[in-house]
């Protein structure tokens, strides 16, 4: 990597975590990244990737630490867990308390029940059978 340009190009363009509109208006990330949606540059299939991966470590860390039973789960419950975690946020999942509860207990359909009786599941349809339907039988589903 050429550390001088890269100095350079962040003295000049500056460096930020979150979208903003640069002098232009044109909305830019990072690094001077035009992610404007009429013709902006976006992002690679490979960063798309990068970061979903870097959300994914940063859930499942949240979820080991507040869930006490989350490492004791089969991976496809925990995969289940990730996914919620990933739409709601971890507030919002703790928010699921009886759900959560038998979850723990090993009452699998109790806890996909829960899942689905939720403004969340109507919310998001598909997504929420898909996920119960994962809580109830630790299998993925087709």
């Amino acid at each position: 990597m050429r550390i001088r340009l890269l100095d350079l190009l962040v003295k000049h363009e500056g460096k930020r975590s979150r979208a903003y509109q640069d002098t232009e208006g044109i909305w830019t990330i990072g690094v001077g990244r035009n992610i404007n949606p009429e013709n902006g540059l976006g992002l690679s299939d490979d960063e798309i990737a990068y970061l979903l991966g870097n959300d994914i470590a940063r859930i499942e860390q949240e979820c080991s630490e507040a869930f006490g039973f989350y490492d004791d789960l089969d991976e496809v419950r925990k995969d289940a867990l990730l996914n919620l975690c990933f739409n709601l946020g971890l507030p919002r999942l703790k928010k699921f308390k009886l759900a959560l509860g038998h979850l723990e207990a090993g009452r699998y359909d109790e806890s996909a029940e829960e899942f689905l009786d939720s403004l969340w599941a109507n919310q998001v349809g598909q997504r929420a059978v898909e996920v119960a339907e994962m809580v109830k039988t630790g299998e993925y589903s087709s």
